[in-house]
């Protein structure tokens, strides 16, 4: 992918290389992604009996689970894409949820994202792998880069261009001045809830520990997952215009994300895995939603829509 200089205009260069990556460097780079994750999983249990017990685990569950469908559920499929309509009080709901993944306001996530969709994988995606071309090196910083360097840049996406609907939401107006206090309130929470469970000191400790820090990095690298190894490994099922994967173990952690090939397929779709077996948790709450009267209108996969876009 081209990069413009903001001193002086460069010649366009060729958006991709000629020659694909082969299976050897597919292999260290999914290597260099998924190792670091297992040894993390690995201190699991050696903290056991240590600083780790049944209630850590539950509170950090409970905290992933609500603000990972937070995420997936309301920023994502609700929020920037419209998959289904949402009465007020979930709409709040899904608002505060995803407020609690600490990863953007409701507005500027969804700013981020959508602008992501135009220019996907090209010149203008603020964080695509391919941004500094094809090649072993360029591709090692382009994942590096998609996963959260993007995150450090100092731009900001205009929200006036890209979020305009919600700007003219009193609700997420209001969720998005008070950020800054759901994201405390997610930092806070789980110690609260540890201390006065187990009436200790130790038990705030080990739950700020296990259900604020570790759920918050756990999610975050999921979600920035999706932006990097989603774009790179994984199978091409469906037609689109970039390089969006459908990636399998990812299904679970990221409640049905990871099936991105198809969500850039079609992205107001409400249910992202749509093929047998591509498990999808949040188009099961959504499902949910819409069964208990909360949500409507949603936009399910459509039979005749998935056979003219199926490749394989």
């Amino acid at each position: 992918m081209t990069v413009l200089s903001e001193r002086a205009p460069r010649p366009a260069r060729p958006e991709f290389e000629p020659v694909p990556k082969s299976k050897a460097e597919l292999t260290l780079f999914g290597a260099f992604v998924v190792i670091p994750l297992l040894a993390v999983l690995a201190a699991v249990p050696v903290a056991w009996g240590w600083g780790l017990s049944w209630l850590d685990i539950a509170i950090a569950a409970f905290m992933y689970v609500v603000s990972g469908l937070g995420v997936t559920v309301g920023l994502h499929r609700y929020f920037t894409h419209g998959s289904f309509k949402a009465k007020r009080p979930l709409k709040i709901a899904l608002g505060i949820a995803g407020s609690l993944s600490l990863e953007m306001s409701v507005i500027d996530w969804v700013a981020t994202h959508r602008k992501h969709h135009k220019y996907s994988d090209k010149e203008g995606d603020p964080h695509s792998p391919w941004r500094f071309g094809t090649g072993f090196k360029a591709l090692s910083k382009g994942l590096l880069y998609a996963h959260m360097g993007w995150l450090f840049e100092p731009s900001r996406t205009n929200r006036e261009k890209y979020a305009p609907d919600l700007l003219r939401d009193p609700d997420v107006r209001a969720m998005h001045r008070f950020f800054p206090a759901l994201a405390l309130t997610s930092v806070l929470l789980p110690p609260l809830l540890g201390g006065l469970l187990t009436w200790s000191l130790w038990g705030a400790v080990t739950a700020f520990f296990w259900g604020s820090l570790v759920r918050i990095a756990l999610l975050h690298h999921v979600t920035w997952s999706i932006n990097s190894i989603c774009h790179v490994f994984g199978e091409e099922q469906f037609e689109s215009r970039d390089r969006s994967r459908n990636v399998w173990w990812l299904a679970i952690p990221s409640f049905g994300e990871s099936w991105h090939n198809m969500h850039h397929s079609d992205p107001t779709c409400a249910r992202h895995g749509v093929l047998k077996g591509q498990i999808d948790i949040s188009a099961g709450v959504i499902r949910l939603f819409e069964k208990l009267g909360w949500a409507y209108s949603v936009r399910w996969p459509k039979p005749e829509r998935l056979a003219a876009k199926r490749l394989c």
